[in-house]
C-alpha cells in the first residue's frame, strides 16, 4: 500500500499541478512533506514496537495512514494536500521500519540476505504496478481515486496482520522515550529538508533561509552532545563505528540522493515536455519495478561469487549511468529502447540496495540490530527528500527565469546532475575491506 501511493502519486504529479492551478516544480511539496514525515517521526517506531508491541504499533500506523490516504483525496489545494501527506507520513513512518524490525530482530544471519530479499519484496512489487495503476486511475477517474484506493488494501492488511503476526508482548527495557533527542533530531531534519526544500525557489526571503539554516545547524550540534550523553538515544550515531553499517548508510544516503528525484522528474518528462497521457508514461515508467523485480532472485548468487565490495562498487556505478541516461529523451527516442534502459536501470538499482541494506548488519551486535535498523531507515528518508529537492531545483535552474514551459531540452542537466551525485557512493564501498560480509554471501 505504502509503495503502490508513493509511485502512483508522482505519476499523478502533472495532474495535481492542473488541478491546483500550481507550478509543477511545486509539487515536488507533496513528496518531501510525507519524507520529511518519515524522516521526522521514524525514530520514535523502534521505542514504540519495543514498549507497546510491535503489531499493535502496526495496526495504528496502518489507520493514521488511512486516514492521512482519505484526507490527501479531500484536497482542494497544495497546502491541503502537503498537510494530508504528513499525516500518511506520520503513520507510513512507523510501517515499515517496525516491520524490519520484526524481520531482521527474527532471522538467523546466515539467512538474512534471503530474508531481507523478500522483505523488499513491496518495494519490488510497489513501482511496478503503482505506475500503470495510477495511470488506468487517470484515464477513467479522477486524481482523488490515487488515494482512496488504499483504503480497501489498508482493510485488508490490518486483516491479515491481525491473523497472521504473533501479538508479542511489550518490552519491559524499553526504557523512557528520549523526548529531548526527538525534538532535537526533529528540528534539525525538519529544518535541513526544509533549507533545501526552498532553495532556488524564492519560496522564503533570504534571512529566514538563513535562519532556518542556523536553528537546523544548532539543533544537530545539541544532538550530537545529546547523543554522547544519553544511554539510550533516539538515534544512536556511534553505530557509525561499524565500518559495513557507515559504508552502508553513507554510500547509500549518495545513491539515493541521485536516485530519489527519478520519481519527480519522470513523470515531469513525460507528460509536461513530451506532452505524454499518464497511461502512456506509466507503460515506461513501469520498466523500473519491473528491472528490480528481476535482480531479487540473482542477488545471493552474485553477492557469493563477487563479494560486497566488488557487487557495490559495479552496481553502484551502473545505478549512476543509467540514473542520467533518461536526461537524453527525446520524442524521437523509441518507447522500447526508453523501456530496456530503464529495465537495466531497476535491475542495477535493486542489486546495490539489496547489498547495500544487507550488509549494513554484517558487524552490528544482535542487541543494536533495533537501534541500527532506526538509524538506516532515518538516512533513507533524508537521502530520498533531499534527492528529490536537489531534482526540482536543477530542473528550475536549468528551466531558467521567467517559468518557461518546460521542455525535454530542460532535463538533460537535472538527470546528469543526479547521476553524478549517485556516483560519489563509489568511493565509498571502494574503501571496504574485500572480505567484508563474507559470513552473510557465503563467499
Amino acid at each position: 500500500m505504502e509503495f503502490i501511493d508513493s509511485t502512483a502519486l508522482s505519476t499523478a504529479l502533472p495532474r495535481l499541478a492542473q488541478a491546483f492551478s500550481a507550478d509543477p516544480i511545486h509539487l515536488k511539496l507533496a513528496l518531501t512533506s510525507y519524507i520529511l514525515a518519515l524522516a521526522v517521526f521514524t525514530p520514535a517506531s523502534g521505542w514504540a514496537a519495543q514498549r507497546y508491541g510491535a503489531r499493535r504499533v502496526f495496526l495504528i500506523a496502518m489507520l493514521v495512514f488511512l486516514a492521512g490516504s482519505a484526507l490527501c483525496g479531500l484536497s482542494q489545494n497544495l497546502g491541503q494536500l502537503v498537510a494530508a501527506r504528513i499525516v500518511q507520513g506520520i503513520g507510513g513512518a512507523m510501517m515499515t521500519p517496525v516491520a524490519r524490525l520484526i524481520v531482521v530482530g527474527s532471522t538467523p544471519k546466515d539467512k538474512l540476505i534471503s530474508a531481507m530479499g523478500w522483505f523488499t519484496m513491496p518495494a519490488m512489487v510497489g513501482p511496478l504496478i503503482g505506475p500503470p495503476i495510477a495511470g488506468f486511475v487517470l484515464s477513467v477517474a479522477d486524481w482523488p481515486w490515487i488515494f482512496y484506493l488504499n483504503l480497501p488494501i489498508g482493510v485488508i492488511g490490518a486483516i491479515a496482520v491481525r491473523r497472521f503476526v504473533p501479538k508479542g508482548a511489550p518490552d519491559p527495557e524499553a526504557g523512557r522515550f528520549d523526548t529531548q533527542g526527538f525534538v532535537m533530531s526533529a528540528i534539525a531534519l525538519s529544518g535541513l529538508i526544509g533549507l533545501a526544500e526552498t532553495a532556488g525557489l524564492s519560496l522564503l526571503p533570504p534571512l529566514v533561509q538563513a535562519l532556518l539554516l542556523a536553528v537546523s545547524l544548532g539543533a544537530g550540534w545539541l544532538y550530537l552532545k545529546h547523543c554522547r550523553a544519553q544511554a539510550k538515544p533516539i538515534l544512536d550515531l556511534t553505530l557509525l563505528r561499524y565500518p559495513t553499517f557507515r559504508a552502508s548508510l553513507v554510500g547509500g544516503t549518495f545513491v539515493r540522493l541521485g536516485i530519489g528525484a527519478s520519481p519527480f522528474l519522470m513523470p515531469l518528462l513525460l507528460q509536461v515536455a513530451l506532452g505524454w497521457s499518464p497511461l502512456k508514461a506509466s507503460g515506461v515508467t513501469i520498466a523500473t519495478g519491473l528491472g528490480v523485480l528481476v535482480a531479487r532472485p540473482f542477488a545471493g548468487a552474485l553477492l557469493k561469487r563477487y563479494g560486497f565490495r566488488t557487487a557495490l562498487a559495479v552496481f553502484v556505478a551502473a545505478t549512476a549511468l543509467m540514473t542520467a541516461v533518461p536526461g537524453f529523451f527525446t520524442a524521437s527516442t523509441p518507447m522500447w529502447l526508453m523501456i530496456a534502459l530503464l529495465l537495466v536501470g531497476g535491475f542495477a538499482r535493486s542489486s546495490q540496495f539489496i547489498a547495500a541494506n544487507t550488509i549494513a548488519y554484517a558487524d552490528v551486535p544482535q542487541p543494536r540490530v533495533a537501534a541500527a535498523s532506526t538509524l538506516a531507515a532515518v538516512s533513507q528518508q533524508v537521502g530520498l527528500a533531499l534527492g528529490v529537492s536537489f531534482g526540482g531545483l536543477m530542473l528550475h535552474l536549468t528551466r531558467g527565469a521567467g517559468d518557461h514551459a518546460l521542455t525535454p531540452q530542460s532535463f538533460v542537466w537535472p538527470f546528469v546532475a543526479i547521476g553524478v551525485v549517485t556516483l560519489l557512493a563509489l568511493p565509498v564501498y571502494l574503501r571496504l575491506d574485500k572480505d567484508a560480509g563474507a559470513s552473510l554471501s557465503g563467499r
